[in-house]
């Protein structure tokens, strides 16, 4: 295909090369800045997107397979886990929906809400911790939580790894704490975390320095069923919280775990199920393909830190390219992927 071509290549009617394109946006747009600040013109301002209206939205119902299911549409995906013994939450949503969640909850088990683990600390995971947990009532005793005392027994247990409490508790910089009440009540520091609910093994394991410093993963071994919080996404590229410990090694070093467990049926089809943290009910066919894509990417970051790329021209060289029309729809995602990247396998940051 033959594009229009910066002025050499016009007048000569040589095809244009993707870099000469590049090359042309570029100049074109320092031009335009050097204009505008001669003429004393003030930079653009960029409009704050709306706040989203939640009252539109509803929560959406997925029967997974076992014991589990899927509600989609109150921020992250929230795994349902109801049985005999009440019901067990991977992750909370916004605290926009925390009522239209509890309604799904309630149209699913009559039984209360006993624990609520949290994949990571982001909001759209941990904002209807207060509102859901308040709603159930912990097993006190035993094997499973262990003496908490009998206050703590009037609401739900909230499962999480350590850093999550030291993120919602005291974050540092100019970030503000959440409401105590949405903080986790059990933390653990160890890489794995067991419990034996609804006859089932319910596996917590820690994702060191993946999509946060605080990441877990929920395996659910009798169902046959992961659910990763956002180490596994499928609407667009991975996040990388490196603000907030997130790293590309971590990020993959996830992936391979969770491909390391599931085990596929037919045709590599079904089998063991996965629960993205945002996106589409997967298989470990689906996770296989993610991985290999933030691979390649990540090899291709590597080979131009090695070249000794600055963080302009590794993002100018587009290095997801081919990648960006399924996973680059949301401005600026493919961007800041790179500059994760980057900043992971960088010093110079």
């Amino acid at each position: 295909m033959t594009i229009p071509t910066p002025c050499s290549q016009v007048r000569s009617g040589a095809p244009l090369t993707w870099t000469a394109v590049l090359v042309l946006a570029l100049g074109l747009a320092m031009h335009a800045a050097e204009a505008a600040k001669k003429a004393g013109a003030a930079p653009a301002a960029t409009a704050a997107p709306p706040a989203h209206d939640y009252s539109k939205d509803e929560v959406h119902i997925l029967k997974v397979q076992g014991n589990l299911y899927m509600l989609v549409g109150a921020g992250g995906n929230i795994t349902v886990h109801a049985g005999d013994e009440g019901v067990l939450l991977v992750d909370s949503g916004v605290a926009q929906m925390s009522d239209k969640v509890l309604a799904a909850i309630h149209s699913l088990s009559d039984k209360p809400i006993r624990y609520i683990i949290n994949t990571h600390f982001h909001a759209d995971h941990t904002g209807g911790n207060e509102t859901v947990a308040k709603a159930g009532m912990t097993i006190a005793g035993g094997n499973v939580v262990g003496d908490i005392g009998a206050s703590a027994a009037n609401q739900a247990a909230v499962f999480a790894f350590q850093t999550v409490l030291d993120r919602m508790s005291a974050p540092a910089g100019n970030e503000r704490a959440t409401a105590q009440g949405s903080w986790p009540t059990e933390v653990y520091t160890t890489p794995e975390r067991k419990i034996f609910f609804n006859g089932e093994g319910i596996v917590m394991m820690h994702i060191a320095d993946a999509h946060t410093d605080g990441d877990t993963m929920v395996f659910f071994r009798r169902s046959d069923v992961i659910s990763t919080g956002d180490i596994f996404v499928t609407n667009g590229y991975p996040f990388i919280d490196v603000e907030h410990g997130g790293n590309i090694q971590g990020e993959l070093a996830g992936l391979n775990k969770i491909i390391e467990l599931a085990i596929p049926k037919d045709l590599q089809e079904d089998g063991t199920l996965v629960i993205p943290g945002h996106g589409r009910l997967c298989d470990v066919a689906d996770v296989v393909f993610y991985q290999e894509m933030v691979t390649i990417i990540r090899d291709r970051v590597q080979d131009l830190i090695n070249k000794g790329k600055t963080l302009v021209q590794v993002k100018a060289a587009r290095p997801t390219l081919d990648y960006d029309p399924r996973y680059g729809t949301r401005p600026g995602s493919a961007d800041r992927f790179v500059e994760a990247i980057y900043k992971s396998l960088s010093a110079k940051h």
